[in-house]
């Protein structure tokens, strides 16, 4: 039974003690899932795995933290799934100490305490501790940045502006979305006189020259690559004729109910309802002005085109501490248990399922199943292929073929090229590793759809060698399409695509 003790009872040395043990716990839980998990590399992981391999102030889709943080991963513990995967638990256990301390700033140490076991076992939280990716280190500059500007708000002092400043900064160099907290600053600003003091005598000034300083690597880097993340960006928000998609704007706020919780997500929008008609204290003001902001936009963006499920993430640290003063300060306990409650059986749960991946039939059902499953078994059917003949290079048409293959061919000595779009390079492969007339021949060529890339007059020599079925669960499979390419940009087009066309017409080998 969950014990929700009034804050007479404890002290505030035993809630950090009991935050040190349960935040513990969690890690080890997590950790111990990692090791024991029984999943490949989702092909973004991979990816960026890959621009580790090259450290930068950029890349093409993304700023550099992501590469660095896996850089330092591997250099500890290696190159291994459960190693760079690591880091996601951990920083997630860094980040939640920090809604404590706002929770704390704002309240009392109950309050903070509370407020951080929730963060710590949001559904969403608990999913992305099994990977690693941009959203990790973002978070955890996000909850740096909130309780900075908390504080700043409440002491206005200079020290407390840098740390805002570096705070976003650093978060800026994880991912574009911490530009959010631009909007959340300026929110606030406009409804409260104390956070417009907060920026008052020369911090305001400090924390941005900060945040310039420390970005401006990042847009050195886009501007001398003619900006590719800004033209990534601009595809992903992808605002297209009708411009109103409800389905879309549903979708995203569903996914919102199981990101916070369902409890959890009706408690913050009743509770902001009752905020807005009868404002009650500061605390409550900020808070939502860190969370709602992000919402409302991210709607916008899905009734306009379409927002992912994460991209709402960085709403809930501040989200979390404003749903728990709301249960605890109008005591509902039963509901803050229930609440409570199911998120831990749901970490439990998420911790335990990938050790069962490729056992558990019902793995067949879900549609991520094919992008955590079978890639391991890809690449060795590719470098079984890659076996069979002196192939000078390996070619692919896709961002996933080739940060999968890139990542389990590691060891392997054949250089990998992705076959260009027409155009600007539409990913970091196209822009880095385009096929040329100097790629060594012959070459193999493996698809994982079985679509005919535009090779127009690319090639004399075109062998169909089939396609090679790998199971991922059951029923469930992946298909690789392979053909041996030579004599680059010497066939006439007729014959090209004639070839072409017979490299899908082989059997099917399978791979268990």
């Amino acid at each position: 039974m969950l014990m929700i003790q009034p804050d007479c009872a404890r002290t505030e040395t035993d809630y950090r003690l009991a935050l040190a043990a349960c935040l513990g716990a969690l890690l080890a839980l997590r950790l111990a899932g990692l090791y024991a998990a029984d999943t490949d590399r989702v092909f973004d992981e991979a990816q960026y795995w890959g621009w580790s391999r090259k450290l930068d102030f950029g890349y093409f889709s993304k700023p550099p933290m992501i590469a660095w943080l896996i850089r330092a991963t591997s250099a500890i513990c290696g190159d291994g799934e459960a190693c760079i995967r690591a880091a996601s638990p951990v920083l997630y256990s860094f980040a939640a100490v920090m809604p404590y301390l706002t929770g704390r700033a704002l309240y009392d140490a109950r309050i903070g305490f509370w407020s951080a076991i929730v963060f710590a076992t949001l559904p969403g939280l608990s999913y992305s501790t099994n990977l690693i990716t941009t959203d990790v280190p973002l978070i955890l500059f996000w909850t740096i940045m909130l309780y900075a500007w908390a504080m700043l708000v409440e002491r206005r002092s200079m020290g407390l502006a840098v740390l805002l400043g570096v705070a976003i900064g650093l978060g800026l160099l994880a991912k574009q979305a911490m530009v959010y907290a631009v909007l959340c600053i300026a929110c606030h600003v406009a409804v409260s006189r104390e956070a417009r003091e907060a920026l008052q005598g020369g911090r305001g000034l400090v924390a941005g020259a900060i945040v310039l300083a420390l970005f401006s690597s990042n847009l050195i880097w886009n501007a001398e690559h003619d900006f590719p993340t800004a033209r990534h960006n601009a595809a992903n928000i992808g605002w297209q004729f009708p411009y109103i998609h409800p389905l879309q704007l549903l979708q995203f706020i569903g996914a919102q109910f199981g990101v916070f919780g369902p409890i959890l997500f009706v408690v913050l929008l009743r509770g902001a309802w009752r905020e807005f008609r009868v404002p009650s204290d500061s605390g409550k003001v900020l808070l939502l002005a860190f969370s709602l902001p992000v919402l409302v936009l991210l709607a916008m963006q899905a009734m306009l085109s379409r927002a992912h499920a994460n991209w709402g993430a960085t709403a809930y640290p501040a989200a979390s501490i404003f749903v728990t003063a709301v249960l605890l300060q109008l005591n509902r306990q039963m509901l803050f248990r229930i609440s409570l409650g199911l998120h831990l059986a749901f970490a439990v749960a998420l911790a335990a399922a990938p050790a069962f991946a490729r056992q558990w039939p019902v793995f067949e059902r879900f549609k991520f199943t094919a992008s955590v499953l079978g890639w391991r078994e890809a690449s060795e059917a590719v470098q079984a292929r890659l076996g069979e003949e002196h192939y000078g290079s390996l070619l692919v048409d896709s961002r996933e073929a080739a940060s999968e293959l890139l990542y389990y061919l590691r060891d392997v000595s054949v250089p990998l090229y992705v076959w260009p779009s027409s155009g600007a390079p539409k990913n970091h492969y196209e822009m880095t590793r385009p096929f040329g007339a100097a790629a060594p021949e012959p070459v193999l060529f493996v698809s994982l759809t079985g679509g005919l890339p535009r090779f127009d007059q690319a090639f004399g020599s075109v062998t169909a060698l089939g396609s090679e079925r790998v199971v991922l669960v059951r029923d469930a499979a992946r298909v690789l399409h392979f053909c041996r390419l030579a004599d680059y940009k010497q066939a006439p087009s007729a014959r090209r695509a004639a070839a072409l066309r017979a490299c899908w017409r082989r059997p099917e080998r399978r791979r268990p």
